[in-house]
């Protein structure tokens, strides 16, 4: 599900009394923008086995969706299986059903007590176009870092005309937010660039 490049950090409606305030809104705000980008690198298949994949599948259980993980202890037996053990036999075909409609491109099989998950290996063309998809969705989050510095300015001109701060407040203010959206968007590039190797080497 595409997000807006800001979604990830909406701006908080209370003022702020302080500078400190709007920094630490900031770095709160920033930290969501990366950790939501984790989450989604989290369901980018690489070849390598992760339970990871399988975040956010939801198997139909006794009516009800429930989080695959509720109803079923997930591990990785080896580099390109994911074993799924159901804590409830009966549950195993709405299980199996539920992993091959999860649009992961898995094919999973069931002995009855277990479901078994191989990861095939990903064509040459299939890394390059989540390598493509990997950079579309960094660049969103960039765009949702700067967001935030946008709106911590904003706040801080604000405080100024409100005379709530001193211009040399200000300064200091925009030149820290300034380094943190900085120090923020090296992370996000290191953590991109991490996730786009393993996507492209991986064997």
């Amino acid at each position: 599900m595409k997000q807006e490049p800001h979604s990830a950090a909406a701006a908080p409606s209370s003022a702020f009394k302080n500078v400190k305030e709007v920094e630490a809104a900031a770095r709160t705000r920033m930290d969501k923008v990366l950790a939501d980008l984790q989450n989604e690198m989290a369901h980018f298949r690489t070849g390598r086995a992760s339970i990871g994949l399988l975040d956010n599948v939801r198997v139909d259980y006794y009516g009800s969706p429930v989080a695959l993980n509720q109803v079923a202890q997930l591990h990785v037996p080896e580099p390109s299986m994911i074993n799924v053990q159901p804590w409830d036999a009966s549950t195993i075909g709405a299980i199996e059903k539920a992993i091959r409609n999860a649009d992961r491109g898995l094919n999973p099989s069931n002995d009855g007590k277990l479901v078994r998950e191989p990861v095939p290996p990903l064509t040459e063309e299939r890394r390059r176009e989540l390598a493509k998809k990997l950079s579309h969705v960094a660049e969103e989050r960039r765009v949702g870092l700067r967001n935030v510095r946008r709106d911590s300015n904003d706040q801080l001109k604000k405080m100024l005309k409100d005379k709530l701060i001193s211009e040399d407040e200000e300064r200091q203010a925009l030149d820290g937010i300034q380094k943190l959206t900085d120090g923020q968007i090296g992370k996000l590039d290191q953590i991109a660039k991490a996730k786009e190797k393993e996507i492209l080497e991986f064997k």
